[in-house]
């Protein structure tokens, strides 16, 4: 059986935040947006600010992900990261 990538392990076991189940599968950037938050503000076992453990997470789906993601849904993503500042105003 072959190994799974430690890529996938972090997502699910790290300590930046508990994400809700297919968080990054979602179909408009404001909805990954808005769980990405939900998941950082509930999550009790973030080190580091809500925004930045958010951002971290969605910047780390998105670079492991990297050639595997369709044009679509990296676009998807990558304006879910305007999504989130609009959403913590910054």
């Amino acid at each position: 059986m072959a190994q799974k990538k430690w890529s996938a392990k972090v997502t699910h076991e790290s300590n930046a935040l508990d994400l809700e189940p297919g968080v990054f599968k979602k179909s408009t950037p404001r909805e990954v947006a808005q769980s990405l938050r939900r998941s950082a503000e509930q999550s009790k076992r973030r080190k580091a600010p809500a925004f930045q453990s958010a951002m971290s997470m969605l910047n780390f789906y998105i670079n492991r992900a990297g050639s595997n993601l369709t044009r679509t849904r990296k676009n998807t993503l990558t304006r879910a990261k305007e999504e989130l500042r609009k959403l913590y105003k910054r």
